[in-house]
């Protein structure tokens, strides 16, 4: 077990609050709609959650997947995973916390499974892919989302640029790293044939609108409702406010003074078992 965690993989503290607050509807409510309708049309049973969060998902399948279908929600972080179950869903889920590189659910237990821009922090993806299939039953589907490049990301390519000006020497690239850092279309296909995918993927690559009511919103949402905010704190405890401060003039001198509206795209990949 590791004694140290990646700090890019820890929502722990004010962050669970601060992500379903912020960042749900700033940019993960359109993407979780779009995975909801693209199960909503097949006929299932079991279906898993990886990755689950605070739960946006989660919510959207218990209102458009029929009662009968089971849901099992999972997330490595046990606080995410509280933080969802208070919300509550319209309808019974289970929660439970997993590692998705160590699902401890047996061979062929689901046909659908369902993660929202998680495998990114998968320190082995095709490890993590090898496991979905396991658990998949035959003609199974696995459907995730990643976030493309972060220059098509408009609000995160602003505040990662807007913090080289307040740790210069050492720039906090959390977003650009590892939410943005897996959106080549040639590595997603190899690491999911490496994971024992036979089937070619198909991957859309979706645009949508990430709005605010001001240039603060996205400026809390990515330096405190983030592991940014851990990088940021690692740098200088002092420093959050000022780098959300400077976050937030950066969007505003970008995008306006008043409510705030920028592109965001992601890449929804759907493979077979």
């Amino acid at each position: 077990m590791m004694s140290h965690p990646d700090p890019d993989q820890v929502f722990t503290g004010s962050i669970p609050k601060l992500y379903e607050t912020y960042l749900v509807p700033l940019i993960f409510e359109p993407y979780a709609v779009d995975l909801g309708n693209r199960l909503a049309s097949r006929s299932l049973t079991h279906v898993l959650e990886i990755a689950a969060g605070t739960g946006v998902v989660t919510r959207t399948l218990a209102s458009v997947l029929p009662e009968r279908v089971s849901i099992v929600g999972t997330d490595l972080n046990q606080s995410m995973l509280d933080h969802a179950a208070a919300l509550g869903t319209t309808r019974p889920v289970t929660w439970r916390q997993a590692d998705g590189m160590q699902l401890p659910f047996p061979d062929g237990t689901f046909d659908a499974i369902v993660c929202q821009f998680g495998v990114m922090f998968f320190p082995d993806k095709s490890k993590a892919f090898s496991e979905a299939r396991r658990v998949l039953r035959p003609s199974g589907v696995f459907i995730f989302n990643v976030w493309d490049r972060i220059e098509e990301n408009e609000f995160a390519d602003t505040v990662t640029m807007a913090l080289e000006s307040v740790f210069p020497k050492d720039p906090p690239r959390f977003l650009a790293r590892t939410p943005h850092g897996y959106y080549d279309r040639p590595t997603i296909e190899r690491d999911l044939a490496d994971g024992g995918f036979v089937a070619s993927p198909h991957i859309a690559t979706v645009t949508a609108r990430s709005r605010a009511q001001s240039s603060r919103v996205p400026a809390i949402a990515y330096c405190q409702g983030t592991p940014l905010r851990n990088e940021i704190e690692a740098l200088d405890m002092s420093r959050l406010d000022d780098a959300t401060d400077i976050a937030a003039e950066a969007i505003a001198q970008r995008f306006g003074r008043g409510a705030v509206d920028g592109k965001i795209q992601a890449h929804i990949v759907t493979i077979e078992r």
